[in-house]
């Protein structure tokens, strides 16, 4: 199972500890200093969308200029992005073998910790 999040990202840390608590062998991935593949984030797109992928709540989002913003509204546009701006990615997200999940809500949390 690996989790991509960011190393001080307090929702994240609390899905690594829960995760490792309840038995499960985790790899952490920060997606500021290791970076995300494309391919990887492509995926991520495709699968969830780009409203469930692209934080708009972040100080980062809310850094950005009109014109940046709204490259977010095409899956292209979404993947650049979130590879020039890591930080923007909701977070955490959770591969577990072929499926993924974003956010560390109630849902998440009954599917991986049953």
């Amino acid at each position: 199972m690996k989790l991509y999040g960011l190393k001080n990202c307090d929702t994240c840390k609390k899905a690594l500890k829960a995760l490792s608590a309840a038995g499960r062998e985790m790899t952490f991935i920060d997606v500021r200093a290791d970076g995300v593949a494309a391919d990887d984030l492509a995926s991520w797109i495709r699968g969830h969308g780009m409203d469930a992928m692209v934080n708009t709540r972040s100080t980062t989002w809310r850094g950005l200029d009109e014109a940046t913003r709204a490259r977010a509204g095409s899956p292209d546009g979404a993947l650049a992005l979130l590879q020039e701006h890591p930080a923007l990615m909701k977070r955490p997200v959770i591969v577990d073998g072929d499926s993924s999940h974003v956010g560390w809500t109630k849902d998440v949390q009954d599917r991986l910790l049953g």
